[in-house]
């Protein structure tokens, strides 16, 4: 006798095993456990096999009649339903989401990219993984990639949402190039997901403020390559993850230069950086202290690895200025917005010392001057500047003040010590005056 619906829903639980039949092989089982299962019994080269179709009622009656079906007309062409199931469930994993973004990942390293940018890019993928990782590649539609990106959102990490729409993007389109995919379902999802607040690094561009931290800096009383650190951030300017994973053969100190190849550059081009004599006093000290090894700001925890990328921030914090207020990477915009305001230097120079590329692609074909001359009085200049601004008897002075400094270089001898670095204490609630 066939089953019904209400038959499926009503059937009960036993002590053992209880088999309800619907013809044709098909059958449910009902577990002492509770759980319905769809079971199809048939025959194939003469042995009797048994084919695993779903649970009720997450598969209809109906539907298990159709899986029933499409199995019969299998076995009537000479196939084998169950080895077919598994060829089909190889192929699903072999172009499962996370198979392909592992190809892709893999792509990105072949072409160079930095360490932290796989890494980054692996981190984000860890998002979607728990809900279209496991999925062929062409059965994710839409609505599930959104489902997994309002888990990141929902956290109020939207700007990481974003990012991860549009690294899943980058998977569909390698899937698409590969034969794979015919779609980007992300398409779909612009506008879905909630604009983040820009808001831009907090950075000091008053001269009488800035002269207040640099004196705040030459008195931090925590780790000496800590202190250096913020030095050089003040001097040199560069990204924080340039400096912090800096190596000691990166740097030419008889020739004032400071290399950094383009595997660590965010636009993957070497850049070059003109050494003050301020800078090279600090370089030379901070030599004393980590010089044993490779990396000018080796981590407590391994020689092999730098400081982490809160230190410098932290250290910040533990003068007195809150994130509102200062952080590492804001020492970028304190340069370029003095530097500009004194009206010395070209622009362009400016903007090749901040290693950054014009966005223009006409005026980037023809932009390609280094203004190196120029970028190697700028650096000194600079140098000579803030040593104005950090001493205790500076007064007020203005950017464009033309003149060499009155006081002398203020780049003070690092104590060595046998610990390179150690995490900050919290940050003082108490605020430096300037």
């Amino acid at each position: 006798m066939a089953l019904s619906d209400v038959k499926c829903r009503n059937a009960r639980p036993a002590s053992k095993l209880v088999k309800l039949s619907d013809g044709g092989g098909l059958q449910l089982w009902v577990q002492p456990t509770g759980s319905r299962l769809w079971r199809l019994a048939y025959r194939f080269d003469g042995k009797q096999k048994l084919l695993a179709l779903g649970s009720y009622p997450l598969l209809s009656l109906a539907e298990a009649r159709e899986a029933r079906d499409d199995a019969k007309r299998l076995l009537l062409a000479g196939v084998d339903p169950g080895k077919e199931r598994s060829l089909r469930k190889a192929d699903s994993a072999k172009d499962s989401f996370r198979s392909i973004a592992d190809e892709y990942v893999d792509k990105l390293k072949k072409e160079g990219r930095a360490d932290r940018t796989i890494n980054k890019v692996k981190w984000l993928l860890g998002f979607a993984y728990p809900i279209i990782g496991d999925k062929c590649i062409r059965e994710i539609d839409p609505a599930t990639i959104l489902a997994a990106l309002r888990r990141v959102e929902v956290r109020g990490r939207y700007e990481s949402a974003r990012r991860l729409r549009s690294t899943i993007g980058s998977v569909f389109r390698y899937a698409i190039a590969t034969a794979r995919a015919e779609t980007d379902p992300t398409f779909a999802l612009r506008g879905a997901l909630i604009s983040p607040t820009i808001t831009s690094r907090a950075a000091i561009t008053d001269p009488k403020a800035l002269g207040g931290l640099l004196r705040a800096i030459d008195a931090f009383d925590g780790q000496p390559t800590t202190r250096a650190g913020l030095r050089l951030m003040a001097l040199l300017f560069p990204r924080p993850g340039e400096l912090r994973a800096a190596e000691w053969e990166e740097f030419d100190l008889d020739s004032s230069l400071w290399t950094i190849p383009e595997a660590r550059m965010k636009m993957r081009r070497p850049h070059r950086i003109p050494l003050s004599k301020q800078t090279i006093s600090v370089l030379t000290s901070l030599r004393e202290v980590s010089g044993g090894g490779s990396l000018l700001f080796p981590s407590v925890r391994s020689a092999s690895r730098p400081i982490s990328d809160n230190t410098l921030n932290a250290a910040l914090r533990r003068m007195g200025y809150s994130k509102e207020e200062a952080t590492a990477h804001g020492f970028r915009a304190t340069a370029s917005t003095l530097l500009n305001e004194c009206g010395k230097w070209h622009p362009d120079a400016i903007e090749r010392q901040l290693a950054h590329i014009e966005n223009n692609d006409v005026r980037r074909a023809y932009a390609r001057a280094e203004h190196w001359e120029e970028r190697v009085n700028m650096m000194q200049w600079w140098a000579d500047y803030l040593d104005e601004l950090g001493s205790k008897n500076a007064r007020v002075i203005s950017i464009g003040e033309r003149g060499k400094p009155a006081v002398p270089s203020r780049a003070s001898t690092l104590t060595p010590t046998a610990t390179v670095h150690q995490t900050p204490r919290r940050a003082s609630n108490l605020r430096r005056s300037y």
